[in-house]
């Protein structure tokens, strides 16, 4: 077991945001799977979700690697809470 595996477990700040961004990949998966289940509007709103999300998951890398400690609404405090 090397040191950095050690460092990521006690680090409150990369655990959480770990945490949030398995929630939010979660929460995409669904949305995913629901979407593609309606018929038209579905599939639209799944061809716009799908680049909304990857400029979120863009944004919140940003604010990671700043090293601010970002918080999303409802997924913020699920991660949170998860630590």
């Amino acid at each position: 077991m090397g040191v950095s595996s050690i460092v990521e477990k006690e680090n409150r700040f990369i655990r959480f945001h770990a945490m949030q961004s398995l929630a939010l990949s979660i929460v995409f998966f669904v949305l995913s799977i629901v979407l593609t289940v309606i018929p038209f509007i579905g599939w639209l709103l799944s061809l716009i979700l799908t680049p909304v999300m990857l400029i979120l998951w863009i944004v919140l890398m940003y604010q990671a690697y700043q090293g601010k400690y970002y918080k999303l609404p409802i997924l913020g405090e699920l991660a949170e809470k998860q630590l």
